[in-house]
């Protein structure tokens, strides 16, 4: 097999789908490179696994043994995976295509690809912290991106322009996505006294240490890490952001939970509770 010429690239992305539980068994590879924002290339195959295929996999992905029939195998495109990967940042939303790449070149008695790896996952909590959840599907609806989720192309097609849309959003380049994020710091103390005085707030959508945090506890509030029988209110930050998927955060869940026990935690909106409390103030 000839090895394809290779635009330059700030970055590849690559997805991987698997035919069983063993992540050497990979039936579908897609690899998207980008420069400055734009995909410059993408590529794509089916693959025979040299294994079996999972009832349960076939659900997720819908390939089978028929679609894979007289397809390559991982070690006849082992040297054009490693053309476009070799020496590049390569993104991967989460580590499982870095393993059954790893598990891949293993299996068939090949040298690893070396190559630089970069998670969209993390990339995406650092930009989004707020979101309930960092899949892939997820992060597409939240972005707007278009998706066919558990497609390796669409899926690495999509956790490239995660990592594009992160960058635009808090303006940090690759370099600075490789390096740890920074710690938060931690919460304000409570003020003495304030109209917020007593309650224990949990917060979505804004962060212990931020100035939603800052303002509350200037009221008079505790604010906690999470909700807890003891929380008194849940406040929502960046709602308009976060819209629907706040119903699926955690806390959002926990509160639900323990007022249908019989606790009264009040789940209420940033910008209701501020114009409540300055109608109060006046």
């Amino acid at each position: 097999m000839s090895v394809p010429s290779v635009p330059p690239v700030d970055f590849v992305v690559i997805d991987v789908e698997t035919a069983c539980s063993r992540v050497s068994s990979i039936c579908q590879i897609g690899i998207v490179g980008f420069r400055d924002g734009i995909e410059v290339f993408a590529y794509e195959t089916l693959l025979d696994p040299c294994d079996e295929f999972f009832p349960s996999n076939v659900r997720i992905h819908g390939i089978t043994s028929d679609h894979v029939h007289g397809k390559p195998n991982f070690a006849d495109i082992h040297v054009t995976v490693g053309s476009y990967l070799t020496g590049q940042v390569t993104v991967a939303h989460s580590s499982f295509d870095k393993s059954a790449l790893a598990a891949a070149c293993a299996q068939h008695g090949l040298p690893p690809i070396e190559t630089r790896w970069l998670d969209s996952v993390g990339v995406a909590r650092r930009a989004w912290p707020e979101l309930p959840s960092h899949r892939l599907n997820i992060l597409t609806k939240f972005l707007k991106l278009r998706h066919k989720h558990h497609d390796a192309l669409s899926d690495a097609r999509a956790a490239g322009m995660v990592v594009v849309r992160a960058m635009a959003h808090t303006g940090h380049d690759l370099a600075t996505l490789f390096a740890p994020a920074p710690k938060r710091g931690s919460a304000p103390r409570a003020a003495g006294d304030g109209p917020l005085k007593g309650q224990r707030i949990a917060l979505i959508g804004a962060t212990r240490d931020g100035p939603l945090a800052h303002r509350l506890a200037g009221l008079g509030a505790r604010i906690v890490a999470g909700v807890g029988t003891t929380t008194t209110l849940l406040v929502i930050g960046n709602a308009q952001t976060f819209g629907r998927f706040v119903h699926a955060h955690a806390d959002y869940r926990r509160a639900e939970e323990l007022n249908r026990a019989g606790a009264a935690i009040e789940i209420v909106e940033e910008d209701v509770l501020l114009a409540r409390l300055e109608a109060v103030a006046a």
